[in-house]
């Protein structure tokens, strides 16, 4: 029996259904509920610091939020712009979260042109803590405040010195920002990491440190240097009787280092609310903020708009501040 012939309206609506038949698979992949698989947090630090420790803290929590695994993926060097740099290359998609630190709003300023813009290939996901900046000096150091400390500074003949990790980095930077808003001249003298510097301090080599909780807490503890203030807005959970700088000397003053999520950007909006959402549910839990609080970090989440002026306000402070200073890294 010959085969009948389709005609034009049979064949258009043949060719649609096939097509449809064959897009079933992709849109019902697009459907796929998130997170369906492991996701993996970019960390561009070495592991053991104060970022790597908070992104462990908070994808262990999310693990067990989302049901699914999580992996942590150190991707160190040049600042942060090496992990930072593979981040936003990575599918929009949720399943490649990104790290960023205090470095990532300093970087721009610091270096110049980098192979990435923060805040135009990232989406913010959340603040996620703060690391206190501690002002200390050595014991023998004639002040036991921050306004005993400025007025030493200004004393004809004072030369007192400030150790740091490093030339641009945050405890750098803070000691630099003391000095604009001081009127003060203290010396940095930079080392090759905190520790080191804290020995010195210790020595006498230099008189001063901002320095970040670890570094200093266990040498307030045993008395061997002195705690002037905390430079953070609020006082520190870690050491709640000692002042903030803003508060004993020095009014508007604040500094510390944080830690941050963020997506690459375009990822979509409903997953960034989700990944919000139980971000700031694992944050806002108190066994997470015990854990962050003795690794030396304060857990502070928030929305997602929140973080982004954030970054841009700490992006314009402390480009005011490594202009000023004439801060340089080779």
């Amino acid at each position: 029996m010959p085969i009948a012939p389709v005609d034009s309206a049979r064949r258009r609506l043949l060719a649609g259904g096939l097509l449809s038949a064959a897009a079933w698979p992709l849109g019902a992949l697009a459907a796929e509920p998130w997170p369906s698989r492991p996701v993996r947090f970019i960390v561009p630090f070495p592991p053991g610091g104060p970022v790597d420790t908070t992104a462990r803290i908070a994808s262990q929590r999310l693990s067990e939020i989302w049901k699914t695994p999580t992996l942590i993926d150190n991707r160190a060097g040049a600042g942060g712009t090496v992990g930072a740099t593979v981040a936003a290359k990575e599918a929009p998609d949720g399943y490649s979260l990104f790290v960023g630190a205090i470095h990532h709003s300093v970087n721009p300023s610091l270096m110049g042109k980098l192979p990435y813009d923060i805040e135009k290939d990232f989406a913010p996901v959340s603040f996620a803590a703060v690391f206190p900046v501690f002002v200390v000096a050595n014991a023998a150091v004639p002040a036991n405040s921050i306004a005993e400390l400025i007025a030493l500074a200004k004393k004809p003949g004072s030369q007192l010195s400030f150790g740091s990790s490093g030339n641009g980095g945050g405890t750098h930077l803070a000691g630099e920002l003391f000095n604009m808003e001081a009127g003060t001249k203290l010396l940095h003298v930079p080392y090759k990491g905190s520790a080191p510097a804290m020995n010195d301090l210790l020595g006498g080599q230099v008189q001063l440190m901002f320095s970040d909780a670890p570094t200093a807490l266990p040498h307030i503890r045993s008395g061997r240097i002195k705690v002037l203030g905390v430079a953070s807005p609020q006082r520190s959970a870690m050491l709640p009787s000692v002042p903030t700088v803003a508060e004993s000397g020095l009014p508007g003053y604040e500094a510390y280092s944080w830690a941050a999520l963020f997506a690459p950007a375009r990822t979509p909006q409903p997953v960034l609310d989700r990944i919000n959402a139980d971000f700031n549910t694992a944050f806002n839990d108190p066994a997470v903020r015990q854990r962050l609080l003795e690794a030396g970090a304060e857990a502070d989440p928030g929305t997602q708009e929140a973080l982004r002026q954030r970054l841009h306000s700490e992006m314009v402070k402390w480009a005011k501040v490594i202009k000023t200073a004439g801060i340089t890294v080779s």
